[in-house]
């Protein structure tokens, strides 16, 4: 029994890490997003300010040209985490469902012990029924 139950905790804790490692994954995603979106943001305005925006013109500002570099790397590891999530998402999967499977396991070895002592139970008092019938008559 002790080392069902442990077993259960570990299977509990590792979906949970993997659940962590999801939200963690997502959270990054979101931010290096939004980091890209800040800085499309920055392009347009400096485009703007400038008033050029052909990357090709030798006036284009640097600042944009560096900030379009940023924002590339910042998609460029976003599409990196999305595979890495994807894997992630399949782990935290295999994870629930072999906790589900211990689970279950651990739930028809209860009720199967549970039948047993109902059945045990059910002996006794059919010996002790038997027992004042026989002293009865």
């Amino acid at each position: 029994m002790k080392s069902r139950d442990s077993l259960i905790r570990l299977k509990r804790f590792q979906v949970d890490d993997k659940r962590r490692q999801v939200t963690q994954i997502e959270t990054m995603i979101a931010d290096f997003e939004r980091m890209a979106d800040e800085l499309d943001r920055q392009i347009v305005e400096e485009e703007q300010r400038v008033g050029v925006t052909d990357i090709t013109h030798f006036a284009y500002p640097t600042f944009a040209k560096a900030a379009m570099q940023r924002r590339d790397n910042l998609k460029g590891s976003v599409d990196g985490l999305k595979e890495q999530l994807a894997s992630a998402q399949g782990q935290l999967a295999e994870a629930f469902e072999e906790l589900k499977k211990v689970e279950m396991l651990e739930e028809r070895n209860v009720e199967r012990e549970r039948h047993s002592e109902n059945q045990r139970s059910q002996a006794e008092m059919d010996a002790i029924g038997l027992a004042m019938h026989l002293r009865a008559g």
